[in-house]
């Protein structure tokens, strides 16, 4: 029995702490691990060496700074993990392994109005096949990042709300996925996903502080602070799309009128542009041509940019992030976008929080909620599955 204090008990709380460090980051070089963890350089190597010795961790040699130096990553053969997104009109899924590799990945089309049942049935076939083409065994798959467009109740793992996938709500996700597969699932919506994705692969990188914004069927925010997602008590932490604009403005789903999401979704806008462009148009083909130039969607682009500037600028003095990235179809539209919202950010937000503000679009595109979901994963999953249960 590890007595707390003692010795082995300490020397485990250190093996946890490197550990976890590198499970968040992908790879670190030692000096990294070291200023992550507070960890003397001595006690870093040695730590590392132990790992590297019980096929935890993969060891290479790099250069950082000019320098030489050794690469710490989580080992390629200790598990892999699966990330699954439901979408509006799609399933994406992805197979990675711990060292933050993509080992396989496709999107299908997928029915908004599918049971859940039909939709993990998709599910459990793209694992299968992703999981054979990545010539790994699906015995090794060690934990499930699951995505999905609306609120999820932090207590219960219960699906609330959506406009999406209106057959959905009251089902839990996380445990018809784990009944199914036997593996853990951590499940979350795809806005926080998208921060998550962002935060670990993107335009997020080394920021601690940010907002992720995406516009679709709906719109959303996933916050960042100190490095976390925070969800708030209820798991509705970010539900910009609510914030009131107009209050004599179209009804919004949520039941209250003139919400950001009526000036920004797409299923309000793209009606404003189907008389004149036809009744398929989507909101990446609208985002295409107002790059092309077309004045129509060049102007409806500008609006929604300027309206996701109203909230942001809310947001920014709420919270003060240092970095917001645009999310969704919109970030393809460049500065036709971000012009608009940076200029309302200009004047709505207070100086001291709108200032320092860097706003730029995603870097992952429509990747980033699978890539979250893999990254949930791989913040979530306890140490133990690594190193094993401490001595009894």
């Amino acid at each position: 029995m590890e007595t707390p204090g003692s010795q082995s008990s300490l020397h485990r709380a250190n093996l946890e702490r490197v550990v976890r460090a590198v499970r968040a980051a992908g790879s670190l070089t030692q000096a990294d691990i070291a200023r992550a963890t507070g960890l003397s350089a001595a006690t870093v190597s040695n730590i590392v060496r132990e790992l590297k010795d019980r096929g935890t961790v993969d060891v290479r040699t790099t250069s950082a700074g000019g320098r030489r130096a050794r690469s710490v990553s989580l080992s390629t053969d200790a598990g892999i993990v699966v990330g699954v997104d439901f979408g509006h009109s799609h399933l994406r899924v992805a197979v990675g392994n711990l060292a933050h590799q993509v080992l396989a990945e496709e999107a299908v089309p997928f029915d908004v109005d599918a049971s859940a049942g039909e939709g993990f049935d998709q599910v459990e076939k793209l694992v299968d096949r992703l999981v054979a083409a990545a010539g790994v065994d699906r015995v090794k798959i060690i934990g499930i990042g699951l995505g999905v467009p609306g609120p999820i109740d932090v207590a219960t793992g219960v699906l609330g709300s959506t406009a999406i996938l209106p057959g959905w709500r009251g089902v839990s996700p996380r445990g018809e996925l784990e009944a199914r597969t036997g593996v853990r699932v951590h499940v979350d919506n795809d806005a926080n996903l998208g921060a998550l994705g962002e935060l670990v692969w993107g335009s997020g990188r080394g920021c601690g502080d940010l907002a992720y914004i995406k516009v679709a069927s709906g719109v959303g925010a996933g916050l960042v602070i100190n490095g976390q997602i925070y969800r708030g008590p209820g798991g509705t932490a970010g539900e910009i799309g609510h914030i009131t604009l107009d209050e004599s403005g179209p009804v919004c789903r949520c039941g209250n009128r003139g919400c950001l999401e009526t000036f920004t979704a797409a299923r309000h806008v793209l009606p404003l542009l189907r008389t004149s462009h036809g009744t398929d148009l989507t909101m990446r083909r609208v985002v295409q041509l107002a790059r092309e130039g077309d004045p129509g969607c060049r102007r409806v682009v500008t609006d929604v940019g300027r309206h996701i500037g109203t909230g942001v600028a809310q947001l920014c003095n709420l919270l003060n992030p240092s970095r917001v990235v645009l999310g969704g179809d919109l970030a393809e539209a460049g500065e036709i976008a971000l012009g608009p919202i940076r200029d309302a950010v200009g004047r709505y937000a207070i100086p001291s929080a709108g200032g320092g503000l860097t706003l730029v679009p995603g870097a992952l595109g429509s990747r980033a909620e699978v890539l979250g979901a893999l990254a949930l994963v791989l913040r979530e999953m306890g140490d133990g599955v690594l190193l094993g249960a401490p001595a009894a």
